[in-house]
């Protein structure tokens, strides 16, 4: 197996890309090199120039905060610089603000990514590409596999009025997209005035998952532990929007999902029956040390993974939240919490891009005839890709 080399690494062997100009660095802990060193700490030792300003996405630059977990500005110990966070108690502060960049040439961004429309770190990148249009400013982005596959895609379009900071991107819930590839899309139909450089990373093959690549998996935020999490998240992330537990508050999240007084072993079952691709299931009992029904036994599921390359977590996802609506009506209830700073937009709605699963879910209507036509969208978005694509090779 051929290691993987990514943008980062390009970069600090060709630092006359940024050229001694002042930049800025949107990182956070898992933007390493294969070697574990942090971004922030071999970039500033490869000569780039001065590094005035650090920012940090969701979780913070240390990784530490917990999903929709405010983070303030700070200092950062490694290297003494300021680090501002866009992720803090509001919607105005998830875009860096003019006098964050009014110092900056050049801002570079290397955010390890999972391959989900609704992991807001490519969101983060995409309000920091309108800024730095607006400013002038050269955006340089340092691609990296995305590590869930660059082959398989899945999942409906935003429709209008459903956009918000988890369904901001022009792009499937599942997009088989790297960060890179999402920033020259984004390029393409939003931000044409902006400089951007995309750094791609080498060797990549788009049917090579994080595993193959000869990279080591680094979890990008608090309950993403292991890449068989990220495989299954961009269909199991849909149990936020309800009062399920996720297994968030477990060793196990996104592959527990339960409530107390579930009938475990009627739920599984009716899943087996469904026979889903890539998944088995087998009933479970958890008690979660924080987040949903803390402190409680919830009883539900548990998913493993089998043929990840099978797998179809948005149907899976959907599915899951069906059979348990239609089972458990008791136990069964949707998230009434504002998301993601919007009140008044059911958080299924604001995940899935439009009312269309929800009101299939309440109604008791079959999923097929929606996955099909999101299928279809799905080839019309991979026919429109070309100019975008930097990896073409699937091995």
């Amino acid at each position: 197996m051929t290691r993987v080399v990514t943008g980062l690494e390009v970069l600090v062997a060709t630092p006359e890309l940024v050229g001694g100009r002042r930049w800025g660095l949107l990182a956070n802990h898992a933007a390493v090199t294969a070697d574990l060193d942090p971004a922030r700490v071999v970039l500033r030792a490869a000569g780039l120039g001065p590094l005035v300003r650090l920012f940090a996405p969701e979780h913070g630059l240390d990784g530490v905060a917990q999903d929709m977990e405010a983070v303030g500005d700070a200092r950062d110990p490694v290297t003494g610089c300021e680090v501002r966070s866009l992720y803090g108690r509001n919607a105005r502060s998830l875009v860096p603000s003019a006098a964050d960049l009014d110092d900056l040439e050049v801002l570079v961004v290397d955010l390890p990514d999972i391959g989900a429309r609704y992991y807001t770190f490519a969101a983060t990148m995409d309000a920091a590409m309108g800024v730095c249009e607006r400013a002038g400013i050269e955006l340089v982005v340092l691609d990296r596999p995305n590590p869930i596959g660059g082959v398989w895609r899945e999942g409906g379009p935003v429709e209008p009025g459903f956009e918000s900071f988890v369904s901001q991107l022009p792009v499937p819930v599942r997009h088989g997209l790297t960060l890179g590839e999402v920033a020259l899309l984004l390029h393409r139909a939003r931000y044409r005035g902006l400089e951007l450089t995309v750094v791609p990373c080498r060797g990549w093959l788009r049917s090579r998952w994080l595993d193959d690549t000869g990279l080591p998996w680094v979890p990008p935020s608090p309950n993403m532990p292991t890449l068989e999490t990220a495989a299954l998240y961009p269909g199991l992330c849909l149990v936020e929007a309800t009062t399920l537990s996720e297994g968030r508050g477990t060793t196990r999240p996104f592959h527990l999902v339960g409530a107390p007084r579930i009938d475990a072993e009627r739920v599984s079952a009716r899943l087996r029956e469904l026979a889903l691709p890539g998944v088995a299931v087998r009933p479970a009992r958890f008690r979660p040390q924080f987040g949903k029904h803390a402190g409680s036994v919830c009883a539900g599921i548990e998913l493993h993974v089998t043929d990840r390359e099978a797998l179809e977590p948005v149907a899976l996802g959907l599915h899951l939240l069906q059979t348990i609506h239609d089972l458990e009506p008791a136990a069964f209830g949707w998230r009434s919490e504002p998301y993601e700073f919007v009140r008044d937009v059911p958080a299924l709605d604001l995940l899935t891009g439009s009312a269309r699963a929800r009101r299939l879910i309440e109604n008791g209507e079959a999923l097929e005839p929606l996955l099909g036509a999101w299928r279809a969208e799905v080839a019309r978005f991979e026919n429109d890709l070309e100019g975008v694509l930097l990896h073409h090779e699937v091995g």
